[in-house]
């Protein structure tokens, strides 16, 4: 048996074709998408050439001097491969070697080719400048806009409508204490009824921002299902999906990336819980994958095309966080597949260029690149370790929790009628999110902002309720301020923080993977950071109270700021994202870039490292990785270990009772024979034989260069009738003189597929797939063919031996 293709019980589906269907069995799910197969294709297929690419298939295009081998030419689409299909990287990566080599000798040829041969060198770095520029740029447009969005549900500028809350107030002749009540900003009701206070102007303040949130959330959820059902969710199962070969055409698309940087915005500034930093990465592979049709270096290979991607990762996270090397890290840790040693330059290269660009553009107009970065000044005590130890628990324990109940509310919505109701869907949550938010201060500010608070240190100029401590001014020494007795706002504020935390736990898992553009950083952060605040406010409290006791005598004396509030909002953020993506190095690298705090590494490696422990006891896996399971994606986890005994027989197909391999014969098939074939079974590939009697193998050949290259011969070889022969050897067969004209399709075949025994043991086949990206190996006994092992058998098979559905992996 070959291979198999796209879902193939999906109705709607027809060879090379994609048939407009309207019932609902029709759609198919992806992250969360539904999808009809009409949609129109938003990257369509690409020309690919097959010329200097001979020494792989073997051999040469030479045909007999009567016969016309009408391959000599490229064919378009010969090489392509079919939507919902993997890449075979190692051909990839043999074409790409073949280029070079071809490039590479003519360069001693003429100038000419000299100079051909340094622009092709010189191309992937442009490329990586042309990413970082188009990547900081977007990250900077929408930056700006969410802001003015957000404070628009609030009020409006009068100066300028165009100004957000913060911009409005910069020329105002206002106090420091008073920045926020500027005259030039009015609120809706001041605007409406002329006046800011009372019952009636709160009701109608509320009433607005419910409003406002409703209409931006329906606008983006509308956009996302009427233009790219792929903008919605973060993007990154998939993108790690398609990093590791898999191929989903649109996915990175043109109209994928405006309808995506229209609706985080509006998605973002409607005050769901969700934030724009996994979206971004996504933002910035659309922009990679866009910017890869510039170059046919990049336009006409798959693999060289998803090293790319792996560095407009980078770029992503780089702009999301302002944390270039984070973002490699990142790209390296959590999404990339195959990751050279010359894409972790590049990557870091294009993080550069991208950090620039918005540090150029200033979103925030503090010479920032985020919106929360902080300056502690006082190091920590070696007993602190404790509480951040215990904030790592918290961390694993809400991962845990987290990935555990957003999955299962997620498998809910495919498998029940909730799924045809998306807009529905969004409009509760909306609305739900917006009535708790509103008369909590701390759920109504944007989560961006509320993390900066929280990750505040509380200064002698600082109004809010968070510093609200009582003064004694006596024992001040400097900038830094004493720990003081909490005054009656910092309470206030603990109770408002505790109401925050339980509202954002549980509305989170609602929120992500609803049909709008959700990022799970910030929401993650900003749990992470109320739990962190209010332990650190405790902790703080118990030191000033009690600093006679044994664990404070050492070193936290009366009147000494020893303990820092905002330390511990900061490493309980680090410890729930870690604990719901499973990063490590790369997540303590964001995080002391974000807040410029290098002395504070070894708290946030205890939390992060603590985090994983605790959640990986739980649940093996992260978020990500939940969700490229419960989609279906044909993703080969590398870092897991395969520690079962089985061999390669007991995988292959065909099994015992199965109807025999489907072979083609090297030179006695005819076309009609080679069509039967194609029509009446699915697979994507046919392994090629000496003859059914021997079985013995000769190469593989792919069923879609199959079919373009017999309708091409159709077209343009005369002669070639449904009684041809095709014969794929380098010499035609003898045939008697009155037999039609043959067709030769030898430089399409794979003479060197991967072939294992059938005793091989399969952590060993399992290691060759990871390791080698293969689409398909080949099963052997004493040099006759067997069977064959496809990539989803793998899966399926891994699936089955962890006692999971083998029927869940969806796609070939």
């Amino acid at each position: 048996m070959g291979l198999e293709a796209l879902a193939m019980d999906q109705k709607g589906y027809r060879r090379g074709s994609f048939q407009s269907s309207t019932s609902d069995e029709d759609m198919l799910e992806i992250a969360g998408a539904s999808l009809d197969f009409s949609m129109a294709d938003d990257d369509p297929p690409l020309d690919r050439e097959m010329g200097g690419f001979s020494s792989y298939n073997g051999g040469g295009m030479n045909g007999t001097s009567t016969m016309m081998d009408f391959l000599e030419e490229p064919l378009p689409g010969v090489g392509t491969y079919e939507d919902f299909n993997t890449i075979d990287w190692v051909r990839e990566k043999s074409r790409d070697r073949d280029r070079h080599r071809e490039i590479t000798s003519r360069s001693k040829e003429s100038t000419w080719a000299l100079i051909h041969s340094v622009s092709d060198a010189f191309s992937g770095w442009l490329l990586m400048l042309l990413i970082g520029l188009l990547a900081g740029s977007l990250a900077g447009l929408i930056d700006i806009s969410a802001h003015w969005m957000t404070d628009l549900k609030e009020g409006v500028c009068l100066a300028g409508f165009w100004f957000n809350h913060e911009h409005c107030c910069w020329k105002s002749s206002t106090t420091f204490t008073d920045r926020d009540k500027c005259p030039e900003w009015k609120s809706w009701s001041q605007l409406i009824v002329g006046h800011g206070e009372g019952a009636f102007a709160y009701v109608l303040n509320y009433f607005m921002y419910v409003i406002w949130a409703l209409l931006f959330s329906l606008l983006a959820v509308l956009l996302v299902k009427g233009f790219a059902p792929y903008a919605c969710g973060s993007g990154i199962p998939e993108i790690k999906t398609i990093l590791s070969g898999f191929i989903i055409r649109g996915y990175l698309g043109k109209w994928t990336l405006i309808i995506k940087t229209i609706t985080l915005v509006l998605a973002v500034s409607s005050g769901l819980s969700l934030g724009k930093e996994g979206p971004l990465v996504h933002v910035a592979c659309c922009c990679g994958n866009i910017l890869c049709h510039l170059f046919t270096k990049y336009r006409k290979n798959e693999a060289k095309r998803r090293e790319v991607l792996s560095a407009a990762a980078a770029a992503g996270v780089s702009v999301a966080f302002g944390a270039p090397i984070g973002g490699v890290l990142f790209s390296l840790e959590e999404v990339s597949y195959y990751f050279p040693l010359k894409t972790l330059w590049r990557s870091f290269f294009a993080a550069l260029v991208a950090a620039f660009t918005l540090r150029s553009i200033n979103p925030f107009g503090n010479s920032r690149l985020v919106l929360f970065y902080v300056e502690f000044h006082m190091p920590w005590h070696l007993l602190e370790l404790v509480p951040f130890i215990l904030l790592g628990i918290f961390g694993g324990l809400w991962g845990a929790f987290f990935i555990r109940s957003n999955i299962a509310w997620c498998r809910r919505r495919k498998t029940t009628k909730l799924g045809k109701y998306p807009v529905l869907e969004v409009f509760v949550v909306t609305a739900i999110t917006a009535i708790l938010a509103f008369p909590n201060e701390y759920t109504r500010m944007s989560t961006s902002e509320l993390i900066s608070e929280l990750f505040n240190d509380c200064g002698i100029l600082d109004s809010s309720k968070l510093c609200e401590y009582v003064n004694d001014f006596n024992s001040t020494k400097g900038d830094d301020l004493p720990d003081r007795a909490a005054g009656p706002g910092v309470y206030t504020a603990m109770w408002q923080l505790a109401l925050a935390l339980i509202m954002k736990v549980f509305i989170t898992i609602f929120t992500f993977g609803m049909k709008v553009p959700s990022g799970l950083f910030i929401p993650s952060m900003a749990v992470g950071a109320i739990a962190g605040r209010l332990l650190g406010v405790a902790v703080e409290q118990l030191a000033y109270y009690h600093h006679d006791w044994a664990i404070f005598s050492g070193w936290c004396s009366q009147g000494a700021d020893c303990i820092t509030p905002g330390l511990y909002a900061m490493v309980g953020a680090a410890a729930c994202l870690g604990g719901v993506t499973r990063m490590t190095v790369s997540l303590v690298v964001i995080m002391f870039e974000l807040t410029g705090g290098l002395e504070y590494i070894v708290p946030l490696m205890a939390a992060a490292m603590t985090s994983k422990w605790v959640a990986d006891a739980i649940g093996r896996e992260g978020i990500y990785d939940a969700h490229i399971r419960l989609n279906g994606y044909p993703f080969l986890e590398a870092k897991e270990e395969f520690s079962h005994k089985t061999l390669a027989m007991d995988v292959m197909r065909p099994r015992r009772n199965d109807p025999a391999l489907t072979v083609i014969t090297q030179d006695s098939m005819t076309v009609e024979d080679v069509e039967t074939i194609i029509n009446e079974t699915t697979y994507s590939g046919y392994p090629v034989v000496v003859s059914r009697e021997s079985q013995r193998l000769v190469g593989f050949v792919l069923r879609r260069d199959l079919i373009i290259s017999i309708e091409n011969a159709r077209k343009k070889q005369d002669g070639i009738v449904s009684t041809s022969i095709i014969y794929f050897t380098d010499h035609s067969p003898p045939l008697p003189p009155s037999s039609p004209s043959m067709l030769k399709l030898r430089s399409i075949l794979d003479l060197s597929p991967f072939t294992v025994t059938d005793q091989t043991p399969m952590e060993i086949v399992v290691d060759i797939f990871r390791k080698l990206g293969l689409r398909q190996c080949l099963v052997t006994h004493n040099g006759k063919l067997l069977g064959i092992i496809t990539k989803k058998d793998v899966l399926k098979h891994i699936a089955q031996l962890a006692n999971q559905d083998p029927d869940s992996i969806l796609f070939n």
